[in-house]
């Protein structure tokens, strides 16, 4: 069983990818393959496409190099990896699905896709809360919205949603959004 978790920067997709985690399923971000091949920790994986220079996993070092490989061997390579990091797990979610492609590979799989939303200003409130690595680039509301239209000019993530199973409106609070993914939970695995 394998589940997707699409939406944009900050909708809550690894909040999302935690219950199911906490429901049994093994957790891995599609951007854990880029991470893993820029900082040459490849010994979960029964291939690799290509190791490129080390490098830190930067935002922006991230997605040049999904760009990359998805040029080189396919739109699925991020959950090819992603699944093969994973291959002794029986059910697995994947934190970060970005594209038509990626969520085409997991459907091939028998997998369901989630797609996670909120409204920009509650996604800039809480990547502002996180203090993650790969976001200290973004200081402001305005350098907020700038890499989030880019990341939705690369991905077309809008778009995304129309493909999905599930839609989760992610705009309340913690107990609410898990009471959500209970019941897809529950649907899911039966």
């Amino acid at each position: 069983m394998i589940v997707g978790v699409v939406g944009k920067i900050a909708a809550g997709k690894t909040t999302v990818a935690k219950f199911f985690e906490e429901r049994g399923f093994c957790r891995v971000s599609c951007s854990d393959p880029l991470i893993d091949l820029l900082t040459h920790n490849v010994s979960d994986y029964s291939w690799i496409p290509e190791l490129p220079e080390k490098a830190e996993p930067t935002r922006e070092r991230l997605i040049e190099f999904g760009k990359c490989l998805k040029e080189t061997y396919g739109e699925d390579i991020l959950i090819r990896l992603a699944v093969d990091k994973m291959r002794h797990c029986e059910k697995v979610v994947i934190d970060g699905v970005r594209s038509e492609g990626e969520i085409r590979a997991v459907k091939r799989l028998s997998g369901k896709v989630i797609y996670v939303e909120a409204r920009p200003e509650i996604r800039f409130e809480r990547l502002m809360r996180r203090k993650a690595s790969k976001d200290k680039g973004i200081r402001s509301f305005a350098d907020f919205k700038a890499m989030d239209d880019a990341e939705e000019r690369l991905y077309h993530t809008s778009e995304l949603k129309g493909l999905a199973d599930y839609v989760i409106v992610n705009e309340g609070t913690l107990e609410e959004l898990r009471e959500k993914v209970e019941a897809i939970i529950e649907e899911v695995v039966g």
